[in-house]
């Protein structure tokens, strides 16, 4: 039942396969193998894309403050906002989720909700969540709070910003 002759031919098999192998992946090195050395210092590029006035400064966009923003902010447009944020916090006092809630939060205490477990940098900060302290905050939280549990990323346009935060004053 098992010779040599079923040997020879399982071996041969193997070999042929491996061989199959060994010849497809040096087709494949050959087809797609740019050429040049990996390791050198040399680059050379395809081609260049030229760009208008690349050399030239960026204008300077003049940002208008928040207080004027949050004048005319408009609440309901903050209300949409205020879904990204819902999934995290509550607006309901006492309920608290993988954030504090933010009933109340305009004109409160910063790390004021007792039942919550501040991160040691934010039960270290002292004042009252303003409207611009607010606004600080959500641009750039672990900026403005470094070492906050809050992982989000921020909210980088100034009138959503004023809008959710006219939301939340409105709903607190």
């Amino acid at each position: 039942m098992f010779d040599t002759m079923t040997l020879t031919k399982l071996v041969g098999g193997f070999c042929g396969a491996l061989l199959i192998f060994l010849l497809g992946g040096w087709a494949a090195e050959t087809l797609y193998h740019t050429g040049g050395d990996h390791y050198g210092d040399e680059v050379h590029q395809a081609y260049v894309i030229p760009l208008p006035d690349a050399g030239a400064e960026e204008e300077a966009v003049e940002e208008v403050a928040f207080d004027v923003v949050y004048a005319s902010a408009d609440a309901d447009a903050g209300g949409r906002i205020w879904n990204q944020c819902r999934a995290c916090h509550a607006m309901e006092p006492g309920v608290n989720g993988t954030g504090p809630t933010l009933a109340g939060i305009v004109g409160r205490e910063q790390a004021a909700v007792s039942e919550y477990a501040y991160s040691s940098a934010f039960a270290e900060l002292d004042g009252v969540w303003t409207p611009e302290n607010l606004s600080h905050f959500l641009e750039n939280p672990s900026g403005w709070v470094p070492g906050t549990k809050m992982t989000y990323s921020g909210i980088g346009d100034v009138e959503d910003r004023a809008n959710i935060i006219a939301w939340l004053e409105a709903e607190g």
